[in-house]
C-alpha cells in the first residue's frame, strides 16, 4: 500500500518540485499540497495522511505550531519537518514540538524517501549533517522545556505574528480576535517570557525557531 503524504510549503516552486520528485516513487502517493500551517492542519484532519512533510518557517502559522495542532486534531499522523535552516535552534524547536524528523531542503530525493520510511517505522530521522550530536543532546536533556513551552497555542501564534511585524489590529483580523484580546495575549507573553519590549519578544521568537530573520 502506498504511503499517503501531505505536502506543506509556502514556496510554490519548491512545493511543485518536491511533488514531482516524490511522484516518481511508486511507494508514495501525494494526497494534497498546501501553502500554510492552517491549511496543513485542516488537510491533515480531513484527509488523514500517513505523513505530513512540512516546512518549518512559514508565515502566519509556522510548521512547528501546525505540528502541534495536527497531533491534537489528527492523532497518529507523522510529521517530517523540512527546512533550509541547519541552525541548532530550529532543530531543537522541531524536536521539542514533537516532530518525527528534521531534514534539510538541500537533501537528495533518496534521503527524503529514506526519511519517510524511517519516520513511519517509528524512528526520529535527522539529516546526517545535523543528526547525532543534536539528537544526543536533546535526549540527554530529558526534553527540558524553555520558557516558550509555557505558552498556550494561541500565545505562540500571537508571538509569531508580532515577531513578523503585524500590528495588533492585523493580528486580531487574522485570528478572529478583538484588538483588546490581542493586547491581553501580548501582556501575557511579556509576563511569561520576562521581556517587555517588542524587540525582546522578536529576538526570543527567532532564537526559539518560531520565526526566522528571513520572514
Amino acid at each position: 500500500m502506498a504511503i499517503r503524504v501531505l505536502l506543506a510549503d509556502d514556496h510554490p516552486i519548491f512545493r511543485a518540485g518536491l511533488r514531482s520528485l516524490l511522484e516518481t516513487e511508486p511507494a508514495v502517493k501525494i494526497l494534497a499540497e498546501v501553502a500554510d500551517g492552517l491549511a496543513a492542519v485542516e488537510a491533515a484532519r480531513t484527509k488523514k495522511p500517513d505523513l505530513v512533510v512540512i516546512d518549518v518557517s512559514m508565515p502566519g502559522m509556522n510548521g512547528l505550531e501546525a505540528r502541534r495542532r495536527i497531533t491534537a486534531e489528527a492523532p497518529g499522523v507523522k510529521v517530517l519537518c523540512l527546512s533550509m535552516h541547519s541552525d541548532r535552534r530550529f532543530v531543537d524547536a522541531a524536536l521539542r514540538s514533537g516532530a518525527h524528523g528534521y531534514l534539510l531542503k538541500e537533501c537528495a530525493l533518496q534521503e527524503l524517501v529514506n526519511a519517510i520510511h524511517a519516520v513511519l517505522a517509528g524512528q526520529i530521522y535527522m539529516s546526517p549533517g545535523l543528526g547525532a550530536a543534536v539528537l544526543a543532546d536533546y535526549r540527554a536533556e530529558g526534553h527540558e522545556h524553555s520558557a516558550i513551552h509555557r505558552l498556550t497555542s494561541r500565545e505562540r501564534e500571537v508571538l509569531q505574528l508580532l515577531s513578523e511585524g503585524h500590528s495588533a489590529r492585523s493580528i486580531a483580523a487574522r485570528l478572529d480576535l478583538s484588538v483588546k484580546t490581542v493586547g491581553t495575549h501580548r501582556e501575557h507573553l511579556r509576563q511569561k517570557l520576562g521581556t517587555h519590549s517588542l524587540a525582546g519578544l522578536t529576538k526570543l521568537a527567532i532564537r526559539e525557531g518560531l520565526t526566522s530573520t528571513e520572514e
